[in-house]
């Protein structure tokens, strides 16, 4: 989701384009709704020992006020024998009557939690429906909203709208509800009566709308899909429908993208063009995440008078359309919504792959604005010197929807992991595994770390670490002395956080400029803070040595300079019995073993994971042209004498 802006500002943002560093996704949810959760440890203790299966809400409101009167159904089956069961509503709403397997019951009301006695034995549905009404806390006029419903007008169209935005912690400020991540509901249901000038949008296939004759008309909407409760949603205003197709490759069907936009004679023609690009932009992350999830139903989005969106499941609230906040937001279709963060701690599960695919839209759609929005992602990121994407204070809505942090760096080290894969192909098809695996359900960190190393068989370990759960940014310097046609390289760098996170080990790219030959670029392998290298081979340099030239890394660069006073450091030179030139090849490598032994030649790279053995006596030719460039590992071992030579391939 996107950032909270003024009202001056939402006018000027309806004519031009947002900047990529103000996140409207991230003000929406952080500053507007600066809430924690409301139960205590034992009561969240109480509400896990069921699982929630359905919701059903039968409601009545309007485009003008936020009042909500109805029925809450929750469908849900029993964890443990189970005497009574706790669910939330704000104490803001009157309760008429609770019924439970269709029987009333009596309850007891603690605030917003609501216990009721259910009776259930382990693995036994129970049913349980609240009749209630009232109005939720916080809402009224303002336009940008302030409450899990709020009511306003927009600014630029005059439209009156009623919406919900439950993330991270107001669901139960609109509805009967368990506000747990990892419970998610396998359906939905949402029958809302509205008056019939209107038009309420919601998740899922909108099966049917009635007219009950009295001015009123009920919208039934149905989604049959694992949902979690804060994805559950509703938009109440005076609407005209706009539909759309996409048809992604490999799709069994057209996918519908439902809009409800402004009755407004100039909403529609002033949008048109950036919501049909929705199209485009769905068919490209079909292809690079994998089928759309709900493609058997819809996406779409709901007009709504707040500065960004709201990733609400196949129906995104949404102010305007511009094509980074509707990639964004579509990007949450699959990164949050079909694989939602398992704790708020891991909002980067969630936030970062959406502000990824705002970057991936732009890489395949618009390339001649890819560097400047991944450089304007690194500057936000080192306009502070520390901070972490994992968030600490889970309960604190300005941590867990942090711009620079959650979505920012969130985004950059994702491009990183992509960087350090260095295989497009075998990236994209990580993502597509993650979906599979964890589609319908949660997922941590940790665990798109874990899938990256059964995938791959790099381990990111470390760079999670440094990057994920650690703070800060490299700053690199460079040394360099010419010494015939080989390069004596020093590269060294420091920390901004570096208490916490004092040395950053990813490789870094560095770009020669060569006298009389083409420009090269190599991949240096970063074990500690001052490294030497010895470049054979390279020719005569001109001009600065550039770093990470193609921007895979957030980092300052501190000085880069020529020194003919740089002094090698002392290196074990490799036993004379093994030789192997040229070092740097182009991944042509000759073996010299002056040894009449049988030998064995291993390759890896420098993550551990080996792409090549080889028995040979004497002399061998090695061909490693195809592999990425770079720094490998040739480990020949000989009577059980095992020696180590590192190459760069470039």
């Amino acid at each position: 989701m996107k950032k909270l802006i003024t009202l001056i500002s939402l006018i000027y943002f309806c004519i031009q384009p947002y900047s990529q560093k103000d996140h409207l996704c991230s003000k929406v949810k952080s500053q507007t709704f600066n809430k924690s959760a409301t139960l205590n440890l034992s009561q969240i203790a109480e509400t896990e020992k069921y699982n929630v299966h359905y919701y059903q809400l039968d409601i009545s409101m309007t485009n003008i006020s936020t009042q909500v009167s109805g029925t809450g159904l929750i469908k849900a089956s029993a964890n443990e024998n189970l005497d009574s069961a706790l669910f939330e509503l704000h104490n803001n709403f009157s309760i008429t009557e609770i019924r439970v397997n269709g029987n009333p019951v009596s309850y007891s009301r603690n605030n917003s939690a609501i216990t009721v006695p259910v009776n259930a034995t382990l693995g036994s549905l129970f049913i349980i429906e609240t009749d209630y009404n009232g109005t939720p806390p916080g809402s009224g006029s303002n336009p940008f909203g302030n409450a899990g419903m709020s009511a306003g007008s927009s600014p630029s169209w005059g439209n009156h709208v009623v919406w919900s935005l439950s993330e991270p912690f107001s669901a139960y400020e609109w509805f009967p509800c368990k506000q747990s991540l990892t419970d998610k509901a396998d359906s939905s249901a949402l029958n809302i009566t509205v008056p019939d000038t209107c038009m309420a949008g919601s998740n899922g296939i909108l099966e049917d709308t009635i007219s009950l004759g009295n001015g009123f008309k009920t919208f039934k909407w149905k989604h049959r899909h694992p949902i979690d409760y804060y994805l559950i949603s509703v938009a109440i205003a005076k609407y005209v429908e706009y539909s759309i197709y996409a048809n992604p490759v490999g799709a069994p069907n057209p996918i519908l993208i439902q809009n409800f936009i402004y009755d407004n004679p100039n909403t529609l023609p002033n949008f048109q063009a950036d919501i049909n690009e929705t199209v485009d932009f769905l068919e490209l992350f079909y292809e690079k995440y994998g089928p759309y999830p709900f493609e058997d139903e819809k996406y779409g989005h709901c007009m709504a008078p707040f500065s960004g969106g709201m990733e609400h499941q196949t129906m995104t609230s949404q102010g305007w359309f511009e094509k980074g906040l509707t990639a964004h937001e579509l990007g949450h279709q699959w990164w949050g919504d079909n694989v939602t963060c398992a704790s708020w701690s891991d909002i980067w599960i969630n936030e970062g792959f959406a502000s990824y695919s705002e970057y991936l839209m732009l890489e395949n759609l618009y390339q001649n604005e890819t560097a400047s929005h991944m450089n304007d992602i690194h500057q936000d990121v080192m306009s502070q010197p520390g901070g972490s994407i994992w968030v600490l204070d889970s309960l604190n809505t300005n941590k867990i929807f942090n711009g620079r942090l959650t979505y920012n760096k969130g985004s950059a080290i994702i491009h990183s992991i992509r960087y350090l894969v260095n295989n497009d192909s075998l990236f994209f098809n990580c993502l597509k595994t993650f979906q599979n695996n964890y589609g319908d359900s949660v997922a941590r960190g940790i665990d798109f770390r874990n899938m990256l190393l059964s995938e791959t068989g790099i381990d990111f370990t470390t760079f999670f670490e440094q990057w994920y759960f650690g703070q800060g940014y490299p700053t690199y310097s460079i040394k360099w002395k010419q010494q015939g046609n080989d390069v004596l390289l020093e590269l060294s760098h420091t920390a901004s956080k570096a208490n916490v996170t004092p040395t950053f080990t990813n490789p870094i790219e560095l770009k020669f400029i060569r006298q009389g030959i083409g420009d090269t670029i190599i991949r240096f392998d970063i074990s500690s803070n001052l490294q030497q290298f010895l470049i054979p081979n390279i020719g005569t340099l001109m001009s600065t040595i550039y770093v990470d030239p193609n921007n895979w890394i957030i980092n300052e660069i501190g000085s880069v300079q020529e020194d003919n006073s740089l002094v090698s450091l002392k290196e074990e030179a490799p036993e004379p019995s093994f030789s192997i030139y040229p070092n740097p090849s182009t991944g042509k490598f000759f073996v010299e073993n002056n040894s009449d032994k049988k030998s064995i030649l291993s390759i890896y790279q420098m993550n551990g994971k080996k792409i090549f053995e080889k028995h040979f006596i004497k002399n061998t030719l090695v061909n490693i042209e195809k592999q990425k460039r770079g720094t490998y590992l040739f480990v020949i071992e000989t009577d059980k004498k095992i020696k180590r030579l590192k190459v760069v391939n470039f």
